[in-house]
């Protein structure tokens, strides 16, 4: 049962974006906000910022939307055509096959934190947590404000009963993304279980 819950914490934060380039009008909203006509880095900068220094749930998961959607563009039409098979593979049930096509993206884009943070999910997703964990801290070394890999460590961390490190990780998420409840929940029910313990 443990496993489930962890797996699909996971899964909600970690998750290719569906259909990759698609957009909500909620999330085209928010990206009026940030103009079009700058650098992903100086794009990803601003929506950080907006993220940070946004309360209301449904407007900051529109621009969590829009941060993962300029994570997910390579900038390379090859790279971008390969975790498009990798996400196909993987709703396929074709891990093997996905594996093939994530590995070719990291061969070919290491720096593309995409790359790594997918095969990252699907290391978890076969039960080899250390390959995932090794895979994070590669994203995490990428992209420190990589809220999808925060939250897959700490579903690792929680999943090895690392109750103190994993709460650590969810408050590392929540300083990037404060508005998301299910880290909040997240987050005080591990403080529940460590102030329960020491009672």
């Amino acid at each position: 049962m443990r496993f489930k819950s962890v797996f699909a914490t996971l899964l909600v934060f970690a998750a290719p974006f569906p259909g990759a380039l698609a957009q909500t009008s909620d999330t085209a909203a928010v990206s009026r906000s940030v103009p079009a006509d700058i650098s992903p880095a100086a794009r990803l900068d601003a929506l950080f910022d907006e993220l940070k220094h946004q309360g209301d749930q449904e407007k900051a998961k529109a621009i969590s939307e829009n941060i993962r959607l300029t994570w997910r563009d390579s900038g390379s039409a090859t790279v971008n055509l390969l975790m498009q098979q990798a996400d196909k593979a993987i709703a396929e049930g074709k891990d093997t096959a996905a594996f093939d096509y994530l590995d070719e993206v990291i061969q070919l884009a290491p720096t593309y934190v995409e790359g790594w943070n997918q095969r990252a999910t699907l290391h978890f997703k076969a039960g080899n947590y250390r390959k995932s964990m090794s895979d994070i801290n590669r994203v995490l070394a990428l992209e420190p404000r990589h809220f999808g890999a925060i939250a897959g460590m700490a579903a690792i961390l929680t999943s090895y009963g690392r109750d103190e490190p994993a709460m650590e990780a969810w408050q590392r998420f929540l300083d990037i993304y404060p508005a998301e409840r299910r880290a909040q929940k997240s987050l005080g029910d591990l403080a529940d279980k460590i102030a329960g313990s020491r009672a």
